[in-house]
C-alpha cells in the first residue's frame, strides 16, 4: 500500500503542474511577437518509465528556458532473486510489489534551432540541474511465512540528491499553438542513472511572429 501512497502523492504534483499550464491561455495575449510559452508533456520510456511535464519559455526563438516536474519507476534492481508476494500478492495484481521511484524538480536553459524555413521541425537543446528524489526498497529480511505471504520484509528508503539533466528535444509547432515533440533524455546522479525517449504534445504559444 505503500506504492499508492507514493503514486498519489505524485499524481497531486502532476495535477499541480497541469493545471499551472491552464494559464498559459491567459498570458498568450500579454506576449509580443519575440516570445513563445506553452506546456509540454511527455510518456517516457527507458530504464524507467513515466512521465515529464514542463513549462517552457522561448526567445527569438533562439534561447530557452524550461521548469518542470518528471516521476518515473521501475520494478526494484535490490529484489533479492527468490523474493514473492504470495498469493495475496498476486490477488492485488501487483500493486504490492516494490519499486524504484524517480523524482526530479528541474530547470534548464538550452538554444533552438530550426531545422527547417517556416519553423515547423526544431531542436531544442536544453541542460539543467534537476533536484532529485530517489525512493527505492531498503532493509530486506528474509520472513519465515507460508506461501499465501510475502517471504521477505522491506521498506522504502528516500535519498534527495542533485541531477545533471541533458534534453535535447525535437519539436514539431505545426500551428502556433499546437505540436508533438520527441525527447530523448538523460538524468545522472550520484544514486541512479535515467536514459530514455519520450513522446507527447505541447500546446500554448509555440512560436512567435518574427519581423
Amino acid at each position: 500500500m505503500e506504492v499508492c501512497g507514493h503514486f498519489g502523492s505524485s499524481m497531486k504534483r502532476i495535477l499541480s503542474l497541469l493545471l499551472l499550464s491552464i494559464s498559459i491561455n491567459v498570458v498568450h495575449a500579454q506576449f509580443d511577437e519575440n516570445h513563445a510559452i506553452y506546456s509540454t508533456g511527455e510518456f517516457n520510456v527507458g530504464n524507467y518509465i513515466g512521465l515529464d511535464l514542463n513549462l517552457n519559455y522561448v526567445f527569438k526563438e533562439k534561447y530557452s528556458v524550461k521548469m518542470g516536474y518528471s516521476a518515473n519507476i521501475r520494478k526494484t534492481k535490490s529484489q533479492p532473486d527468490d523474493y514473492s508476494t504470495g498469493l495475496s500478492g498476486l490477488a492485488l495484481l501487483g500493486l504490492i510489489d516494490p519499486y524504484d521511484f524517480l523524482e526530479n524538480y528541474q530547470i534548464g536553459v538550452g538554444k533552438v534551432y530550426n531545422l527547417n524555413q517556416n519553423g515547423t521541425i526544431r531542436l531544442n537543446a536544453t541542460v539543467g540541474l534537476g533536484y532529485t528524489i530517489v525512493t527505492e526498497p531498503a532493509n530486506w529480511k528474509k520472513l519465515d511465512s507460508g506461501f499465501e505471504n510475502e517471504n521477505y520484509s522491506w521498506n522504502y528508503r528516500e535519498r534527495n540528491t542533485i541531477s545533471l539533466i541533458l534534453n535535447p528535444k525535437i519539436e514539431f509547432p505545426f500551428t502556433r499553438v499546437y505540436g508533438i515533440t520527441i525527447s530523448p533524455m538523460i538524468q545522472i546522479n550520484k544514486h541512479t542513472t535515467y536514459v530514455g525517449i519520450g513522446v507527447g504534445k505541447m500546446i500554448g504559444l509555440l512560436r512567435g511572429r518574427l519581423d
